[in-house]
C-alpha cells in the first residue's frame, strides 16, 4: 500500500517570513552630518543603558556607519565624556 503524504498549501516563505523594516542609516540619509566623538548627544543613541553599543541591527545603520559610530564612541569613552 502506498504511503499517503499530506499536502502542504503553496505557502510563499518569504512573505510568511517575519517582514524586515527599510533600513535607512540616518547618516546615509543626512549627508552633512557625520559621527563626532564630541556630540555625545547624538551618539547617545547608539548605547544601551548598560553603555554597551547597539548593534546595527536595532539602530537600522549601515555597516559603513556602524563601524564609525563604534569609533567615536570608544574614543569618547576615553575622553571620558560618558559617565
Amino acid at each position: 500500500m502506498p504511503t499517503v503524504t499530506a499536502k502542504r498549501p503553496n505557502v510563499n516563505r518569504k512573505t510568511s517570513a517575519v517582514l524586515t523594516r527599510k533600513k535607512n542609516c540616518f547618516y546615509c540619509v543626512n549627508q552633512d552630518v557625520e559621527p563626532d566623538y564630541k556630540d555625545t548627544a547624538k551618539l547617545r543613541r547608539y548605547i544601551s543603558d548598560r553603555g554597551r553599543i547597539v548593534p546595527q541591527s536595532k539602530t537600522r545603520t549601515c555597516a559603513r556607519h556602524q563601524r564609525a559610530i563604534s569609533q567615536e564612541i570608544k574614543k569618547a569613552r576615553t575622553m571620558a565624556l560618558f559617565a
